[in-house]
């Protein structure tokens, strides 16, 4: 079993230790010790996606989390799959809307994400970073809005660094938390990225 120790790392490096270790030669088991909840489901959602069963635990103040290959990990990762139409991502770095007002900024926002359905298929990631974050999590006036767009199939990215800023981990109800190499890769692939 390959032991990966990547405590005291801040995102994105302790998927980008393991991504390393994988490109070095053929891995079946690895071992990653972390030190914060957001990079331990950082490093378990990069396992998954790269075909290992992933299990956690805590071990005192650290994450242990172990995964095993379960299949060939196929060549492109979801994230990279293509689609026949443009693919939009929308990066949301804030809560709402433009600068003035902060009460007309929320009430513009919580319309654009209730509008967002009006771009259909081609609304390929929605990106939550920043204050941004504050929309996927309890409370949030879209919150109902962002679950039924994920039902539908739009990939929701909430940043793991931002929630563990605002002491909002615990809070996100919605969505997949994610890492600065996996947002950075879907900008990569998106074929428009707008950003708010």
């Amino acid at each position: 079993m390959k032991e990966i120790d990547a405590r005291g790392l801040a995102c994105p490096a302790p998927v980008l230790k393991i991504r390393a270790a994988l490109e070095a030669g053929p891995i079946n088991a690895v071992a990653v010790t972390v030190d914060n909840p957001a990079a331990r489901e950082n490093v378990m959602r990069f396992l998954g996606s790269q075909g290992f069963s992933v299990t956690t635990a805590r071990e005192g103040e650290v994450f242990r989390v172990s995964g095993t290959r379960t299949a060939t990990a196929a060549g492109r990762t979801e994230t990279e799959k293509r689609t026949d139409h443009g693919k939009i991502m929308i990066v949301c770095a804030t809560d709402r809307l433009g600068f003035g007002d902060d009460s007309l900024g929320q009430k513009l926002m919580i319309n654009f994400v209730r509008t967002l359905k009006e771009m259909g298929a081609d609304l390929w990631r929605l990106v939550l970073v920043n204050n941004g974050v504050k929309l996927a999590i309890d409370g949030s006036a879209v919150l109902a809005d962002l679950k039924a767009y994920e039902t539908t199939g739009l990939k929701i990215m909430v940043c793991g660094t931002c929630l563990d800023h605002f002491n909002l981990l615990d809070r996100k109800q919605v969505g997949e938390t994610t890492n600065m190499l996996d947002i950075v890769t879907a900008m990569q692939l998106a074929d428009k990225v707008i950003s708010l």
